[in-house]
C-alpha cells in the first residue's frame, strides 16, 4: 500500500480541483496582489500535470501565510520565516512530492533570510514564491527589507534610512538555479513563470510583486511593467551569470524610480539539485521515509545505529 498512490497518476486535471470544497472567505483586502499568486498557481499546477495530492504548500506568517487555506493541496503553516526548512525536510522525506514554499518579503528576506541564503546555496529542489509588497502587511504597515529608502511607515515615520535588499542579486549570489520576477498585474507571465519554476530541477526562486493597496499605496500596483524577454531594450543571456547579474542589478535599481522590469533572469539546468547530490553519494533513502509507515516489511533504523556510523 502506498501513502502517496496518487503521485504520478495520469489523468485530466481541472484547476477547480485546487479550490477547497468548502471555500473559506478570503481575508485578503480587495485589490491585494496575493490573489494574483493564488490564481497563477491554480492555473500553473494543472498545466504541468500536478494533482492536489502531489503537492505540498508550505507557508510562513503574514498575509502570504493564508495561501494554503485557499489552495487545496497538502499544507503546512509554519512559524515566521521558517517555511523553507520545513519544505526542505518534506522534500527529503518524500522526493516525489512537489514542494512549494511561500512567504512575504518580511518573512522570506528578513526573519527567514538565513534560510533563504542556505536553501539557495544547497539548491534544494523546490519552488519558493516570495510575495513582495515592500511592506509588512498583516501587522499593519511596518518597514520591510524591501521597502525603498525614504519610505515612511509606522516604524520609520521620518522615512526609512536603510537601503533595501536586492532579492534577485542575493538569490544569484547564494546559488539559486532559477530566478525570476513577475507581478500580480501580469497574470499570463506569472502563470508561465510559476509553471517553469515548478518544472525546474533545483531551487527556483520567484520574486512576485504583489501590490498592497491598504498599507503600501506608494507601490502604485507596479504598473506599467516591462517583460525583459519581450522588450527590444533588454538583451541578455539568462544562462550567463555575469549578464544575469548585471540585468538584475539594473532591475533592482529602477524599481523604485517607476520602471517595473519582470521576467526570467537566470536559469541553470545543469547544476544537480541537493536531492540528486545526496542520492549520488548514497545518503538519500531509495524508499521515501513517508512510505515506511505503510510498508509492513520495512526495516526501521534506530537513530543510535545511524550515529554509530560516524564514530
Amino acid at each position: 500500500m502506498s501513502a502517496f498512490n496518487a503521485i504520478g497518476e495520469d489523468r485530466e486535471i481541472d484547476r477547480d480541483e485546487f479550490t477547497p470544497g468548502v471555500e473559506p472567505q478570503p481575508t485578503w483586502c480587495p485589490g491585494c496582489g496575493d490573489f494574483g499568486v493564488l490564481k497563477s498557481l491554480k492555473q500553473a499546477l494543472p498545466e504541468v500535470g500536478k494533482t492536489p495530492e502531489e503537492v505540498l504548500t508550505v507557508t510562513g506568517i503574514g498575509c502570504s501565510g493564508k495561501l494554503n487555506s485557499y489552495l487545496d493541496t497538502y499544507g503546512f503553516h509554519t512559524i515566521h520565516g521558517r517555511s523553507l526548512p520545513v519544505a526542505r525536510a518534506a522534500k527529503l522525506a518524500n522526493t516525489d512530492l512537489e514542494v512549494i514554499a511561500a512567504g512575504g518579503d518580511g518573512d522570506g528576506y528578513g526573519i527567514g533570510g538565513n534560510h533563504f541564503v542556505h536553501t539557495a546555496r544547497e539548491n534544494h529542489d523546490m519552488t519558493y514564491i516570495v510575495f513582495n509588497n515592500e511592506i509588512f502587511g498583516l501587522t499593519k504597515g511596518q518597514t520591510s527589507p524591501t521597502s525603498p529608502k525614504g519610505h515612511k511607515s509606522k516604524t520609520q515615520p521620518s522615512g526609512s534610512a536603510k537601503t533595501p535588499i536586492r532579492p534577485l542579486s542575493q538569490s544569484l549570489t547564494s546559488g539559486a538555479s532559477y530566478i525570476a520576477r513577475t507581478a500580480a498585474v501580469n497574470p499570463n507571465q506569472a502563470k508561465e513563470i510559476i509553471a517553469e519554476a515548478i518544472e525546474h530541477d533545483g531551487f527556483a526562486h520567484v520574486d512576485f510583486l504583489t501590490q498592497c493597496p491598504t498599507w503600501n499605496k506608494d507601490a502604485r500596483q507596479y504598473v506599467p511593467y516591462i517583460d525583459v524577454q519581450e522588450s527590444d531594450d533588454y538583451d541578455f543571456d539568462v544562462t550567463d551569470r555575469q549578464e544575469a547579474a548585471e540585468m538584475m542589478h539594473e532591475t533592482e535599481d529602477v524599481l523604485n524610480e517607476g520602471t517595473v522590469l519582470t521576467g526570467r533572469y537566470y536559469v541553470d539546468e545543469d547544476r544537480p539539485s541537493y536531492q540528486e547530490e545526496k542520492a549520488a553519494v548514497g545518503e538519500l533513502p531509495e524508499q521515501p521515509l513517508a512510505e515506511r509507515y505503510f510498508d509492513e516489511d520495512a526495516e526501521w533504523e534506530r537513530s543510535y545505529d545511524l550515529l554509530e556510523r560516524h564514530k
